[in-house]
């Protein structure tokens, strides 16, 4: 049986990562996608919640039976031996993605030679979106439905308090003096 992890923060899940995670199961028999949980970094989403969203989604895109969300903080190769997967997943955005997964894929290589890493190309319409982009557009009230799935969508106005654009544009402009 073919096994691989998926790491990432997913802080949220968007559907750019929803695709990765579909054509990885054109490839593999067995996914596992793996929630950053470090404590180092205070993402907007718990590490429950994260996972969380990433379960709902993948069981409303119909992708759930050959998939698991897991949480892990210290090596990725670690925790991919610790799921007898010989494969790690990262997908690439743009040739400065390529530059820094590269450099880690080469090590995770020199740090467990029995795991490889395979890069999927992100899909042209979700080649722009990034989790940092969609928060920041979140917490100024923008439109995010195409970006993420709903059960993202909605955990992240929950984390917001619910703001969306037009309660952003209700709010008075601040006056410059």
């Amino acid at each position: 049986m073919k096994v691989a992890v998926y790491p990432g923060s997913f802080d949220p899940i968007t559907n750019g990562h929803l695709d990765i995670i579909a054509r990885a199961l054109e490839v593999f028999d067995r996914l596992v996608v793996a929630v950053l949980a470090n404590p180092r970094k205070a993402p907007l989403l718990g590490v429950e919640e994260r996972m969380d969203v990433i379960r709902r989604s993948i069981s409303d895109a119909g992708m759930g039976e050959r998939v698991s969300v897991d949480s892990f903080d210290g090596l990725t190769v670690a925790f991919a031996q610790a799921r007898s997967a010989r494969s790690i997943v990262r997908g690439l955005r743009a040739i400065s993605d390529f530059e820094t997964e590269l450099q880690l894929a080469h090590t995770n290589r020199r740090l467990a030679p029995g795991v490889d890493t395979v890069f999927f190309m992100a899909a042209v319409e979700h080649g722009y979106v990034s989790s940092s982009l969609v928060k920041e557009i979140a917490q100024f009230g923008g439109e995010i439905g195409e970006m993420v799935p709903p059960a993202a969508e909605a955990a992240l106005r929950r984390a917001l308090g619910g703001r969306s654009a037009a309660d952003v544009a209700e709010q008075p402009s601040p006056r410059v003096r």
